[in-house]
Protein backbone atom coordinates (compact mmCIF):
# COMPACT_ATOMS: atom_id res chain seq x y z
CA UNK A 1 0.00 0.00 0.00
CA UNK A 2 1.54 3.37 -0.79
CA UNK A 3 2.00 5.90 1.60
CA UNK A 4 -0.70 8.51 2.64
CA UNK A 5 0.04 11.65 1.50
CA UNK A 6 -1.35 14.72 3.16
CA UNK A 7 -3.74 17.20 0.75
CA UNK A 8 -2.22 20.40 2.04
CA UNK A 9 -4.26 23.13 3.49
CA UNK A 10 -5.23 26.22 2.22
CA UNK A 11 -3.07 27.95 5.65
CA UNK A 12 0.09 25.56 4.42
CA UNK A 13 -0.68 26.86 0.69
CA UNK A 14 -0.86 30.27 2.42
CA UNK A 15 2.35 29.81 4.67
CA UNK A 16 4.31 28.70 1.20
CA UNK A 17 3.38 31.69 -0.34
CA UNK A 18 4.02 34.26 2.28
CA UNK A 19 8.01 32.54 2.84
CA UNK A 20 8.31 32.91 -0.98
CA UNK A 21 7.15 36.46 -1.27
CA UNK A 22 9.12 36.98 2.37
CA UNK A 23 12.30 35.49 0.13
CA UNK A 24 11.68 37.64 -2.84
CA UNK A 25 11.46 40.97 -0.89
CA UNK A 26 14.26 40.03 1.71
CA UNK A 27 16.62 39.51 -2.25
CA UNK A 28 15.10 42.24 -3.50
CA UNK A 29 15.40 44.87 -0.66
CA UNK A 30 19.40 43.39 0.19
CA UNK A 31 20.16 43.71 -3.45
CA UNK A 32 18.91 46.66 -3.99
CA UNK A 33 19.98 48.74 -0.94
CA UNK A 34 23.62 47.39 -1.15
CA UNK A 35 23.64 48.42 -5.04
CA UNK A 36 22.50 52.25 -4.09
CA UNK A 37 25.41 52.42 -1.53
CA UNK A 38 27.60 50.71 -3.58
CA UNK A 39 26.71 53.24 -6.92
CA UNK A 40 27.26 56.25 -4.54
CA UNK A 41 30.42 55.35 -3.24
CA UNK A 42 31.94 54.10 -6.76
CA UNK A 43 30.68 56.39 -9.02
CA UNK A 44 30.23 59.65 -6.81
CA UNK A 45 32.55 60.01 -3.90
CA UNK A 46 35.34 57.80 -5.08
CA UNK A 47 35.55 59.90 -8.58
CA UNK A 48 35.18 62.95 -5.86
CA UNK A 49 37.85 61.83 -3.41
CA UNK A 50 40.65 61.67 -6.50
CA UNK A 51 39.95 64.35 -7.79
CA UNK A 52 40.26 66.71 -4.69
CA UNK A 53 43.01 64.68 -3.18
CA UNK A 54 44.64 63.25 -5.91
CA UNK A 55 45.50 59.26 -7.09
CA UNK A 56 47.80 58.89 -4.28
CA UNK A 57 46.09 60.34 -1.00
CA UNK A 58 42.68 59.81 -2.39
CA UNK A 59 43.27 56.41 -3.11
CA UNK A 60 44.86 55.94 0.35
CA UNK A 61 41.73 56.94 1.64
CA UNK A 62 39.32 55.43 -0.32
CA UNK A 63 40.86 51.87 -0.16
CA UNK A 64 40.93 52.48 3.78
CA UNK A 65 37.08 53.88 3.52
CA UNK A 66 36.63 50.63 1.07
CA UNK A 67 38.00 48.25 3.56
CA UNK A 68 36.27 49.52 6.38
CA UNK A 69 32.86 49.89 4.87
CA UNK A 70 32.96 46.06 3.12
CA UNK A 71 34.32 45.03 6.68
CA UNK A 72 31.43 46.14 8.46
CA UNK A 73 28.93 44.70 5.81
CA UNK A 74 30.63 41.21 6.49
CA UNK A 75 29.89 41.79 9.92
CA UNK A 76 26.19 42.87 9.50
CA UNK A 77 26.11 39.70 7.42
CA UNK A 78 27.37 37.70 9.87
CA UNK A 79 25.47 39.10 12.78
CA UNK A 80 22.01 39.12 10.61
CA UNK A 81 22.32 35.13 9.68
CA UNK A 82 20.37 35.76 6.69
CA UNK A 83 21.09 35.57 2.40
CA UNK A 84 20.10 39.02 1.82
CA UNK A 85 22.04 39.24 -1.71
CA UNK A 86 21.51 35.29 -2.50
CA UNK A 87 24.67 35.26 -1.87
CA UNK A 88 25.00 31.47 0.08
CA UNK A 89 21.96 30.00 -2.71
CA UNK A 90 24.98 30.91 -5.64
CA UNK A 91 27.78 29.15 -3.52
CA UNK A 92 24.90 26.00 -2.90
CA UNK A 93 24.62 25.65 -7.00
CA UNK A 94 28.47 24.17 -6.21
CA UNK A 95 27.11 21.05 -4.77
CA UNK A 96 24.35 19.83 -7.08
CA UNK A 97 24.46 16.07 -7.66
CA UNK A 98 21.35 15.93 -9.64
CA UNK A 99 20.54 14.55 -13.07
CA UNK A 100 20.46 17.80 -14.76
CA UNK A 101 23.59 17.52 -17.13
CA UNK A 102 23.33 21.98 -17.24
CA UNK A 103 23.10 22.12 -13.67
CA UNK A 104 26.07 19.69 -13.18
CA UNK A 105 28.14 21.57 -15.68
CA UNK A 106 27.16 24.68 -13.88
CA UNK A 107 28.58 23.45 -10.46
CA UNK A 108 31.64 22.08 -11.85
CA UNK A 109 32.16 25.47 -13.52
CA UNK A 110 31.88 26.85 -9.90
CA UNK A 111 33.79 24.39 -8.09
CA UNK A 112 36.76 25.07 -10.66
CA UNK A 113 37.12 28.73 -11.02
CA UNK A 114 37.70 30.38 -7.62
CA UNK A 115 40.66 32.24 -8.85
CA UNK A 116 38.07 33.75 -11.89
CA UNK A 117 35.69 33.95 -9.47
CA UNK A 118 38.13 36.26 -7.41
CA UNK A 119 39.28 38.25 -10.44
CA UNK A 120 35.99 38.94 -11.66
CA UNK A 121 34.21 40.02 -8.50
CA UNK A 122 37.02 41.98 -6.99
CA UNK A 123 37.04 43.99 -10.03
CA UNK A 124 32.75 44.35 -10.47
CA UNK A 125 32.12 44.37 -7.09
CA UNK A 126 34.37 44.63 -4.03
CA UNK A 127 36.06 42.75 -1.21
CA UNK A 128 32.65 42.09 0.97
CA UNK A 129 31.01 40.29 -2.51
CA UNK A 130 34.23 38.43 -3.05
CA UNK A 131 35.20 36.92 0.22
CA UNK A 132 31.25 36.42 1.12
CA UNK A 133 31.19 34.30 -1.99
CA UNK A 134 35.10 32.37 -1.68
CA UNK A 135 33.96 31.58 2.40
CA UNK A 136 33.84 28.27 2.62
CA UNK A 137 30.93 28.52 5.52
CA UNK A 138 28.64 31.11 6.30
CA UNK A 139 27.86 33.71 8.68
CA UNK A 140 30.11 32.40 11.47
CA UNK A 141 33.46 34.65 11.46
CA UNK A 142 36.08 35.00 9.41
CA UNK A 143 39.36 32.37 8.81
CA UNK A 144 42.22 33.42 8.33
CA UNK A 145 41.98 32.34 4.29
CA UNK A 146 38.94 35.03 4.35
CA UNK A 147 41.33 37.71 5.71
CA UNK A 148 43.53 37.12 2.86
CA UNK A 149 41.21 36.85 -0.18
CA UNK A 150 39.23 40.10 1.80
CA UNK A 151 42.28 42.34 1.56
CA UNK A 152 43.84 40.76 -1.29
CA UNK A 153 40.67 41.94 -2.96
CA UNK A 154 40.33 45.36 -1.25
CA UNK A 155 43.87 46.31 -2.91
CA UNK A 156 42.92 44.80 -6.48
CA UNK A 157 39.82 46.42 -6.12
CA UNK A 158 40.89 49.73 -5.26
CA UNK A 159 43.72 49.98 -7.36
CA UNK A 160 41.55 49.26 -10.08
CA UNK A 161 39.37 51.83 -8.83
CA UNK A 162 41.80 54.65 -8.67
CA UNK A 163 43.36 53.91 -12.01
CA UNK A 164 39.82 54.20 -13.40
CA UNK A 165 38.74 57.17 -11.40
CA UNK A 166 42.20 58.85 -12.03
CA UNK A 167 41.72 58.19 -15.64
CA UNK A 168 38.20 59.66 -16.38
CA UNK A 169 38.93 62.60 -14.05
CA UNK A 170 41.92 63.24 -15.82
CA UNK A 171 39.82 62.91 -19.03
CA UNK A 172 37.28 65.18 -17.53
CA UNK A 173 39.54 67.84 -16.44
CA UNK A 174 41.54 67.89 -20.19
CA UNK A 175 38.00 68.44 -21.79
CA UNK A 176 37.08 71.21 -19.71
CA UNK A 177 40.47 73.08 -20.37
CA UNK A 178 40.03 72.49 -24.09
CA UNK A 179 36.12 73.79 -24.67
Amino acid sequence: MPPVRSIPTALHRKWRSVSWKIRIAELSSGYLIWNVLDYIFDYVLYPFVIYKWGPLAGGIGMTLLSLLSCLMLIWIYDWMGRDWLGIETVKGLKIYAGASRWRQWLARMLRKSDGIAFLVLSLKYDPFITTAYLRRSAFNGMTRRDWMIFFSSGLLANLWWITACFGGVSVLTWLRAKL
